[in-house]
């Protein structure tokens, strides 16, 4: 017999969304936002939810999402300024991390402050604090400093004891407890005890809930990952035997990896990511409702099992409020970037300045640690891409102080794979092209001083990239690109700027105009 969830299911085609998010009748659909937003971990504080997500490689790293109804997110910020402190592999002159660095990690508030922990899995864990969650935050503390870890999540207990709950998957998955210093900056070795092991646990929480300790953690079953649960009444155990509390459900790239979180109301939820690797949309971001039963909180629609089914509508959980969408288009006219940009590696600061021509990003170029390898070129300004039915970035160029050797446009960037549109400037002649991974594929000479550059995409993320010299009349160059993913993460779309020959030249950038579907 099947279930209305498994029936409701079989209408929605991953990634066929045409409607999603908030849908201005007290309703929503999922994917709540249709941007790689991995590793979701949430919570509230008064009347305000908070989510993380992790970052990888990008700058600034950690970013910290808000929302007044778990369905409508805006950037607050980030927890990273400088991901150098985490290792100089992370700056624009090494650049050996893709895949790494900032992987899952935990918000929590206590103590009247915000608190953030998270692992790299080559340098251990770290945590940061701040009064406020769009920060500024503290400098990073090591406190672990170990490779092989990931996925730590902080709690501390009703007498005021912290504790750090997180995975050694170098050492078969096993879930490791740790008590914390009152100051929540070292762990106290000694109290260090394996509290769990299966086949790849990770993404551990731990929730107190009416005087019961909520262990919460994904596994691979043989249907893919799931959700599970442990709980028992001492933090140390003994715990109940573990609990699946969702369906892998492949086809819906396995929902699993987040956070339950309760209203004001005495709701539940989840807000998760969607998982499997491969999609070059990234690991999207949907919100459950959560149903106890038999003090276990099922995600989604319970089956006759009592194990939770994907849900792709709901009713948002706090009426009232305007949809709103995480930060996109910029016009550079203000003294900082806006939240939404994230540098691949830190950047060169003293080549990138927001003052030097008022209204408009200028960016130096220098030299690349390899010739003609975006990847290897530092000063590459990103943000996520949507996954929806219509998607349109423009950006203007002003080419006036670009120097022999130097290259520079519109990219969408991942690692290995990304493609170009760009103004080449060689031996004196300026040449627009297309290239994808560095090898061009059409060229055409440049007489203007400026040019606009134009990719769009739809739900199959296949780019087709335009330029125009007038910002009217936009001419089709290139071939369509399929977006993907790599290292860990989707597509992202950039302004890229870098000079094989030697470092010299600049362009200045107008405005990012960016539309979506909404």
């Amino acid at each position: 017999m099947q279930t209305n969830a498994q029936e409701s299911s079989k209408k929605t085609v991953w990634g066929d969304w045409q409607k999603w998010g908030d849908q201005n009748d007290e309703t929503y659909r999922n994917p709540i936002l249709p941007a790689d937003y991995s590793d979701i971990d949430c919570i509230r504080v008064g009347n305000d939810y908070y989510a993380v997500s992790s970052t990888f490689q990008y700058s600034p790293g950690f970013v910290i999402l808000h929302s007044k109804d778990l369905v409508n997110w805006e950037i607050a910020g980030h927890a990273i300024e400088d991901i150098t402190a985490i290792s100089p592999e992370m700056n624009w002159d090494k650049m050996n991390r893709y895949g790494r660095g900032v992987w899952a990690g935990a918000i929590r508030y206590h103590d009247n402050k915000f608190w953030i922990y998270f692992g790299d899995p080559d340098m251990g864990y770290f945590m940061t604090t701040s009064k406020k969650a769009e920060g500024p935050w503290a400098p990073l503390t090591p406190i672990l400093a170990e490779k092989g870890w990931d996925d730590c999540c902080p709690f501390w207990d009703d007498d005021g004891q912290g504790y750090l709950i997180g995975t050694k998957f170098a050492d078969n998955y096993k879930i490791h407890l740790f008590k914390m210093t009152s100051d929540g900056k070292s762990l106290i070795k000694e109290s260090d005890k394996v509290i769990y092991q299966s086949k790849g646990s990770e993404a551990s929480k731990l929730y107190k809930i009416q005087g019961i300790y909520y262990h919460f953690f994904s596994e691979v079953k043989s249907g893919g990952r799931v959700v599970m649960m442990r709980r028992s009444k001492n933090i140390y155990g003994p715990y109940e035997d573990a609990k699946q509390l969702s369906y892998a459900q492949k086809e819906y790239h396995e929902p699993n990896q987040g956070g339950i979180v309760q209203t004001q109301k005495g709701d539940w939820y989840f807000l998760t990511h969607h998982g499997s690797s491969g999609d070059w949309s990234g690991r999207v971001m949907s919100l459950l409702p959560v149903n106890w039963i038999d003090g276990w909180p099922i995600l989604g629609k319970a089956d006759d099992n009592k194990i939770g089914n994907m849900v792709w509508e709901g009713e948002i959980p706090v009426k009232g409020q305007k949809p709103l969408y995480p930060q996109t288009s910029d016009d550079f006219n203000t003294k900082k970037l806006g939240l939404q940009w994230e540098w691949n590696y830190q950047p060169r600061m003293d080549k990138w300045s927001l003052t030097e021509r008022k209204g408009w990003l200028r960016l130096h170029a220098f030299m690349p640690i390899e010739k003609d390898n975006l990847l290897k070129a530092g000063n590459t300004l990103t943000q996520r891409v949507m996954r929806t039915s219509s998607n349109e970035v423009i950006i203007k160029l002003d080419l006036r102080g670009m120097a022999d050797g130097q290259k520079a446009g519109l990219t969408h960037f991942g690692s290995p794979n990304y493609s170009t549109i760009g103004v080449s400037f060689q031996n004196g002649i300026k040449k627009i092209e297309f290239a994808v991974k560095g090898e061009v594929k059409e060229e055409l000479k440049l007489e203007n001083n400026q040019i606009w550059l134009k990719s769009s995409w739809g739900l199959d993320g296949v780019s087709k990239y335009e330029y125009s010299t007038d910002g009217n009349k936009f001419i089709l160059f290139g071939e369509p690109y399929q977006l993907k993913w790599g290292a860990y993460r989707g597509d992202r779309i950039g302004i890229y700027c870098y000079n094989d020959k030697d470092e010299k030249g600049f362009i200045d950038v107008d405005y990012f105009n960016y539309r979506f579907n909404k």
